[in-house]
């Protein structure tokens, strides 16, 4: 039983600040829009331009990025399991990165790189705030925390 609730405090466990409300909304909006761009605009954001990665099945690996994005941008934007789902939208980053971003750092340069990556950056960066001090005083996750704190004490 302490296992469980001390894991259970790790992943919904929250900074008791305002601060991470502003991150939240830039994430989770950020990550549910691209989410539904790659249904919207197949050829452009969805498969075709997983093809054009070099993914294999670039339509298996476009619709579960993309239904990944909008579960967990939705998560993030009412603090439900924060810590939890920056993890899968860290690797989407990562992987982002490793797939477009160092091929174009090689080809065209540091500043080029530079300049197309920083937008994946600030996510990046926000994820890891996400990931550390969780969803804040105004979200799912604090709410349950103080729930959980009432049952435990009573």
């Amino acid at each position: 039983m302490k296992t469980e609730k001390g894991f259970m405090n790790l992943i919904i466990r929250s900074a008791g600040d305002n601060r991470s409300v502003l991150i939240r909304l830039i994430v989770g909006l950020i990550f549910l829009s691209e989410g539904i761009q790659k249904f919207l605009f197949p050829e452009l954001l969805g498969p075709g331009r997983f093809l054009k990665i070099g993914f294999s099945d670039p339509e298996f690996w476009a619709y579960f990025t993309g239904t990944f994005e909008i579960i967990c941008g939705t998560f993030v934007l009412i603090g439900l399991l924060t810590r939890l789902v920056s993890i899968p939208l860290l690797i989407i980053m990562i992987t982002a990165f490793v797939t477009t971003k160092w091929p174009m750092l090689i080809e065209k340069g540091f500043w080029t790189m530079a300049h197309e990556y920083r937008t994946d950056f600030a996510l990046t960066l926000l994820l890891i705030y996400l990931l550390q001090y969780g969803g804040g005083r105004w979200s799912v996750d604090s709410a349950i925390g103080k729930t959980l704190k009432n049952v435990v004490s009573v």
